[in-house]
């Protein structure tokens, strides 16, 4: 098949989707297929390159940061242009879009126009939801042959709000599993970051910097660990280049410096951005116990996958998608959302208990192996493409395309 994906953002900016990428796109090519991504413009980075076999396209009216503060103004042609250029050259049979559907109806627009007359089906992964008008119409008033969500609880945001049930696929992530493997850290990663040496007892709260993700529930946590364990460690992994519209993450890692410092744990913490693809496997293997206390609802948490495909024990809150792949005692644990001293005491318990830190993390790779690799993610995703490409019906749940309004846009 020729795929043609959609993305807001790709390596080097950073986040969940953006991960998930680079993970299955290699995968997709591997398997056979040719597989095209248009995403948005990064500091050093091409317009236009190979990703190991994916053909990557850049663009900046794809930049979230950049329409964000430009506030979409007159972009509607220079959309159109760019997507068509890229679909046309790619010539695909189905066009997968990620986490279109709450920010603009230009492109939303452009894509279905296209779809419907080239007769394309068009695919959407819902990673996320939003609480607005245009989430609302950009999920259910586009015409898409099928949508995929990322949990059950995903799954259950999207028929809250009128999608069919039919038209919904629940695919759970996948992991690159070699790459996250049990074992040693690495002289190199070790020596990229020296005050990790020796370092015993360390808490790795792997999430980017801010406050959505309960960041400062883990500093807080950590002050009452370190009561317990003088000689326990927190490292905090920051994120560089991310999609931040809002620009509300300096303002939280601001935050964080401070009550690291009231908090009198300024030797004890590591904040630092890492290589997603060379470091953070490491930075697994080094760590005893993984925190990832999100303080909202999280469609789903990499973060899991990564900790358990390493073998680590990870707790979690009862938050979005995760108490779907965590469960207390069997591979982590799942406590209440901001409450930083039900997450102190399951971080004391596991760095007490060894033994259970090791069944705990023996189980989660297991689970890995068993349901949650990439190459299990991708032979589902190939039977979603299969399955809308021999159905399609471009008429099948009567919409009009969309047409863009003034005021319609964030």
């Amino acid at each position: 098949m020729k795929i043609a994906m959609l993305h807001w953002g790709f390596p080097p900016i950073i986040g969940g989707v953006e991960t998930h990428l680079t993970c299955i796109l290699p995968e997709l090519v591997k398997k056979g297929h040719k597989v095209s991504l248009l995403t948005g413009t990064a500091d050093n980075s091409p317009h236009a390159f190979d990703f190991f076999g994916a053909k990557i396209y850049r663009s900046q009216y794809f930049d979230l940061n950049w329409l964000f503060k430009s506030g979409f103004q007159e972009v509607d042609d220079n959309v159109h242009d760019v997507v068509y250029e890229f679909l046309n050259k790619v010539k695909p049979d189905v066009i997968h879009a990620h986490n279109m559907h709450y920010f603009s109806r230009y492109h939303i627009r452009t894509l279905e126009h296209y779809a419907l007359a080239k007769k394309i089906p068009l695919v959407l992964t819902a990673h996320n939801s939003w609480t607005d008008k245009l989430f609302l119409d950009l999920t259910c008033k586009v015409n898409w042959n099928k949508i995929i969500s990322i949990s059950d609880y995903i799954s259950r945001e999207l028929m809250a709000v009128g999608v069919p049930e039919d038209l919904i696929v629940n695919l759970h992530h996948g992991i690159d599993s070699a790459a996250f493997s049990p074992g040693k850290a690495s002289i190199k990663t070790l020596n990229a970051h020296r005050i990790l040496k020796g370092k015993k007892q360390i808490v790795f709260n792997p999430a980017r910097m801010g406050l959505a993700k309960g960041c400062d529930i883990t500093i807080e946590a950590f002050r009452l660990v370190k009561n317990k364990f003088p000689d326990a460690f927190l490292l905090m992994s920051g994120s560089g280049n991310i999609i931040d519209w809002g620009l509300s993450q300096n303002k939280d890692i601001a935050f964080f410096m401070s009550l690291i410092k009231h908090l009198d744990l300024e030797d004890s913490v590591y904040l630092n951005t890492f290589s997603i693809d060379k470091e953070m496997p490491d930075l697994y293997r080094l760590a005893d116990v993984i925190v990832y206390p999100s303080s909202v609802e999280e469609p789903f948490g990499l973060a899991m996958l990564e900790a358990m495909s390493t073998a680590k024990p990870i707790i979690v809150t009862n938050s979005g998608g995760m108490p779907e792949i965590i469960h207390n005692d069997v591979n982590g644990f799942v406590v209440q959302k901001r409450d930083h001293k039900a997450l102190a005491d399951k971080i004391i318990m596991l760095l007490s208990c060894g033994e259970l830190r090791k069944r705990l993390g023996d189980t989660g790779r297991s689970l890995v192996e068993e349901k949650y690799t990439k190459a299990i993610y991708t032979d589902r995703l190939i039977k979603v493409y299969k399955e809308v490409i021999d159905t399609y019906s471009p008429g099948r749940r009567k919409v009009q395309p969309m047409a863009v309004r003034e005021g319609d846009l964030i």
